[in-house]
């Protein structure tokens, strides 16, 4: 098990309102009991770390410590995501990380690294699409986030491997759901997907 990271960068103010914000917009979109806020959790590091959750289980607790680059909290500043937009998706990746493994503690249900990936890549396009995107804009919106993709491990590494379904599965997903192109459904799906185990969640996007 990796060390937590020692001496932090400090939060400043606006960066953590964007966490906040994205933390609490998640929980909405997938009707969850809210979280403890992700603050007291985030530790910020330089810019040649990436996104990643800490955990540690003991009998009686569980320890969490999100990692995200200092590049990361930049592009939650940013006013054009876009324009950093893997630093900005890091950061989404982890608020979603959070959030999916304290609902699992509360609700006592296991979870796996794929199940991580997987609803982190769904949670990044429902964070992008959120808010006003006209839907003639989601095909471009979903090639630039499943499509253009650069991957850091190799395929045939148990990581690559994992990374790749994750995206292909989240990509799936969301192609069906913008064929439909009914919100409403789109919310059901959602929240039914999320609540999901693995298993369920592979066989649902099979199915679409």
């Amino acid at each position: 098990m990796p060390d937590f990271p020692v001496a932090p960068e400090p939060l400043c103010d606006r960066a953590g309102n964007q966490l906040q914000r994205i933390q609490r917009r998640l929980e909405q979109i997938y009707q969850l009991e809210p979280a403890p806020c992700i603050l007291p959790f985030v530790h910020v590091e330089s810019d040649e770390h990436r996104e990643q959750l800490i955990v540690r289980q003991s009998r009686e607790e569980l320890e969490l410590v999100v990692v995200l680059p200092s590049a990361s909290l930049r592009a939650l500043l940013a006013e054009e995501p876009s324009d950093e937009m893997d630093a900005y998706l890091g950061a989404v990746e982890g608020i979603s990380h959070f959030i999916h493994i304290a609902e699992r503690v509360r609700t006592r249900l296991p979870t796996t690294l794929l199940e991580l990936e997987l609803q982190a890549e769904v949670d990044k396009f429902a964070i992008l699409s959120d808010g006003g995107v006209d839907a003639a804009e989601l095909p471009d919106l979903h090639r630039r986030l499943y499509e253009n993709v650069r991957y850091l491990h190799a395929k045939s590494s148990e990581q690559g491997e994992r990374y790749r379904l994750a995206n292909d599965l989240a990509a799936k997903l969301w192609s069906s759901l913008i064929a439909y192109g009914q919100d409403d459904w789109t919310q059901l799906v959602l929240r039914r997907f999320y609540r999901a185990s693995q298993a369920e969640k592979i066989r649902m996007v099979r199915a679409a």
